[in-house]
């Protein structure tokens, strides 16, 4: 017995031996493939503590609603303590049933999958966990090879060796595509379903947690039947794991999938504003931190008063190009169709509440407001007459509305006209800005000097390239129409100029505030000046060439602006609480055509904005500064020379205390020619093009 147990132990002994080396060589072997594929992988990972994946950059409105998106990849990070339960199992069922069994690489997973492949004839099933997806999407390439394979598990086995499965798990559903750019569970849910993760119902997150796998050929806007035989998939597997009842199964295949977007904001919303804050914090930050960083930016602009906006300016502009379209025919598509601008501001803060800078961004993203330069025409002259007052002259001074003639070279002459050729003779301040007579404010800046008027317009905020000759007074010089809007702030304001204000908040994606910005002003005239330029500017929309505001029932105070040939029609005008500016022309320079002025272009796109505006705000007067006093006088008692150009003849006007203004005494006029009546006339003209005036 002895004998024959001997060989036994021997043999057992050689087995053992043989199965210790075969082991001892299967983990030599296990460990010189992790070296070989494994020793230049990072060995000890830390995903989470600097965990800064690239996110949305957001600009909101004035009221906190975004209305601009900025990425390279477009991610909404969210915590997953917000993510619920269910939206966590459907993706558990649909990529890794077992994810917290497993250390990183699922045995079993990979069976099934070879199982699964084998028996369909086809690549169904690949069998990576959540981890192998994640450190897949950290650190490899998606080239399909064994290599990368190998690399795969040996990184998610020290991932899951760092990190909780509840990191991981963040992790993954903040870093998995899902198609269309997005990445992330957060941007996802938004861009597919319109709402936050947390309202995700069944059926939707089964829907989403199918498109990984496949995130083109299953996405529901491409092949919304594959999307949806994927989204019954990862409901079965739900349902076989034990993570859904049978109830809540029936009830998921039950409801209706309604896919609604999210809008793209920055082609609905204020393109034109959004892509000027693109541009700005860019330049100011750096476009790499705009585009990853999740830059929170605040501005001062109002959804509501930008959409009503748009809608003016199409529709104003549809209305003109109708208008021009009977007149002429179909214009050349190669030359572009008439285009308009508006930009609207809080006079007292600077603040941008609505800017359109075209027709159609999709179009054209040039922002006409911003950026272009154009002639005011005749919405320059009330700085003109800012200057006249605060040389000493009030709205009663008269001056001579006549023929003017400037020699230009041997036998050429420059002969300003007024709107129909017609001339009015002695006439009032007052009057002169109402019908916008060209020769009254000719004869004030040659009075007062050409610099003297660049001087002022600069303390009005006007930094553009201004002509050094007397064809400024009628608006030759080519300003932004935001340079214009923001001198009239100074008149609608007390005085004060103030800055565009933008962008009034940035914060990083932590909440750290990296700017912030208010009101910016200086004094720029007297609160008195300022007061009698709105008054003046009153009377044009009360009884000269903007009349047709009045229709609005606000006080308001504006100014219409043609250029020659009508080439460009404006109109700026304010209430005590908004101004809001319009340009309308071609960029081309082409004339708009006869008798486009700015009361018929621009006007009524601003009256259709303000009037939209002006809902639920209640009435308001231009507030009257200490240094204001009143003069009540009857300009048809004979005391002025001039057109009764009033709609009432009983007026109380405004002068500086202190000035001494006393109305003429009335005197008879033998043998005075009856003065002309205007009628509807719009008295808005520029000199005829190709005139240069000589430097002053």
């Amino acid at each position: 017995m002895t004998q024959i147990r001997k060989p036994r132990v021997f043999y057992y002994k050689l087995i053992l031996w043989a199965v210790s080396i075969l082991s001892l060589s299967g983990l030599l072997g296990v460990a010189g493939v992790v070296y070989y594929y494994g020793h230049d992988l990072p060995s000890r990972l830390d995903l989470t503590s600097n965990y800064q994946p690239s996110v949305v950059s957001t600009v909101y409105d004035v009221q906190g609603r975004p209305i601009g998106e900025f990425y390279h990849h477009r991610r909404v990070v969210v915590p997953l303590d917000r993510i619920p339960s269910q939206v966590i199992r459907a993706f558990l069922a649909a990529e890794d049933a077992r994810f917290f069994k497993h250390k990183g690489v699922d045995g079993f997973a990979i069976l099934r999958a070879v199982l699964v492949n084998l028996k369909s004839g086809e690549v169904r099933e690949g069998g990576s966990t959540l981890t192998q997806q994640l450190v897949r999407g950290f650190f490899l390439t998606p080239e399909r090879t064994m290599k990368r394979k190998i690399r795969e598990a040996i990184l998610a086995y020290r991932v899951e060796m760092n990190h909780t499965k509840e990191e991981i798990l963040y992790l993954y559903l903040n870093q998995v595509y899902f198609g269309h750019g997005n990445y992330g569970i957060g941007a996802a849910s938004k861009d597919y379903f319109g709402k936050e993760v947390e309202s995700l119902n069944l059926a939707e997150a089964a829907l989403l947690a199918g498109l990984p796998r496949s995130p083109t050929r299953s996405s529901p806007y491409r092949d919304f039947f594959s999307a949806m035989e994927r989204q019954r998939y990862v409901l079965r597997r739900m349902r076989q794991e034990g993570f859904i009842t049978e109830t809540a199964y029936q009830d998921a295949l039950q409801t209706q999938i309604r896919l609604t977007p999210a809008p793209d904001l920055n082609s609905q919303i204020a393109p034109h504003f959004v892509e000027y804050v693109r541009q700005t914090i860019g330049d100011r930050y750096g476009f790499d931190p705009l585009l990853q960083g999740g830059l929170q930016i605040y501005t001062s602009l109002d959804t509501s008063l930008q959409m009503a906006a748009q809608k003016a300016v199409r529709e104003g502009l549809d209305e003109i190009r109708l208008r021009i379209k009977r007149r002429t025919g179909p214009i050349d598509p190669g030359k572009g169709d008439v285009e308009g601008a508006l930009l609207a501001l809080d006079p007292h803060t600077g603040s941008v509440r609505a800017l359109v800078g075209g027709y159609d961004f999709s179009l054209s993203q040039y922002n006409r407001a911003l950026q272009a330069r154009r002639q005011p025409g005749s919405a320059f002259k009330p700085i003109i007459y800012s200057a006249a007052l605060e040389n000493g002259l009030s709205e009663l001074s008269v001056i001579r509305d006549g023929p003017l003639s400037f020699r230009m070279a041997a036998g050429k002459y420059w002969r300003p006209q007024n709107y129909q050729n017609r001339f009015f003779g002695p006439v009032t301040l007052r009057s002169a800005l109402a019908h916008s007579l060209n020769s009254v404010a000719v004869r004030l800046v040659e009075r007062m000097g050409v610099e003297r008027v660049i001087r002022q317009a600069r303390k009005l905020g006007i930094e553009s390239p201004l002509d050094k000759n007397l064809s400024l007074s009628l608006g030759s010089s080519s300003i932004s129409l935001l340079e214009l809007v923001r001198a009239y702030t100074v008149f609608a304001n007390g005085g004060q100029l103030v800055e565009p204000l933008f962008i009034t908040r940035v914060t990083d994606r932590n909440g750290k505030v990296l700017e912030e910005n208010g009101p910016n002003m200086k004094q720029a005239l007297s609160p008195e000046i300022s007061y009698v330029v709105t008054d003046m500017l009153k009377n044009v929309v009360q009884s000269g060439t903007g009349r047709a505001v009045a229709k609005l029932g606000r006080h308001v105070a504006g100014k219409t602006g043609t250029t020659s040939d009508f080439r460009d029609g404006l109109f700026v005008g304010y209430t005590p609480d908004l101004i809001a500016g319009v340009w309308v022309g071609y960029d081309d320079h082409r004339p708009l055509g006869d008798k486009e002025t700015g009361a018929r272009t621009a006007l009524p796109i601003w009256l259709t904005f303000m009037t939209e505006a002006a809902k639920g705000i209640r009435l308001k007067e231009f507030p009257v500064p200490e240094g204001i006093d009143w003069l009540e006088i009857n300009l048809k008692d004979g005391g002025y020379p001039l057109p009764v150009f009033e709609n009432s003849p009983l007026t109380k006007i405004p002068f500086l205390s202190g000035s001494n203004i006393a109305p003429p005494a009335p005197r008879k006029r033998r043998g005075a020619e009856p003065a002309p009546a205007l009628g509807d006339t719009e008295l808005d003209q520029e000199p005829s093009d190709g005139i240069v005036m000589p430097g002053l």
